[in-house]
């Protein structure tokens, strides 16, 4: 894979439903999640599922800027419920793959489908159809470390 984006936005929420917590960094610890995050402390909406690990999730900032353009939809900073907003990164294509954001390793672990918690919080129900398939991305934390806004995400070598 030949590809680099950054990091644009990071969110953090202490327990399930609370409102997203923007951080200008933030630390991935290895196989928990992010730091001071409801999911690495088993308190998220999903901690109870046994299906794939989905310690952080991500969703591209170009499907942010298609839900405004062309379903007049805009979504508030954080109430798309994911940790990580990328720029210039191909989540969909993930799956399976490590790849690096800040000193941290992720691994993708499966698409992130919108889902009626999503609509239910954001009491935007249009929300959901515009995001089947394009819902981001759950991934492992295979190594921790510091990841922050600006930092790269690229390919692990």
């Amino acid at each position: 894979m030949t590809w680099q984006g950054t990091v644009a936005e990071l969110y953090v929420a202490n327990a399930a439903g609370e409102a997203m917590q923007a951080r200008v960094e933030a630390t991935a610890i290895a196989g928990r999640g992010l730091a001071e995050d409801r999911y690495a402390d088993g308190a998220g909406f999903y901690s109870w599922f046994a299906g794939p690990r989905r310690e952080v999730s991500s969703i591209e900032a170009e499907v942010l800027e298609a839900l405004r353009r062309d379903h007049n939809l805009d979504l508030p900073p954080g109430a798309h419920r994911r940790n990580i907003v990328t720029h210039g990164v191909p989540l969909g294509h993930l799956i399976g793959c490590e790849f690096r954001v800040g000193e941290a390793v992720l691994r993708g672990v499966e698409i992130s489908e919108p889902c009626a918690h999503l609509a239910e919080v954001t009491g935007m129900r249009g929300v959901l159809s515009p995001l089947i398939h394009r819902g981001g991305l759950h991934a492992a934390v295979v190594s921790g470390g510091l990841m922050g806004v600006g930092d790269a995400i690229k390919p692990s070598p």
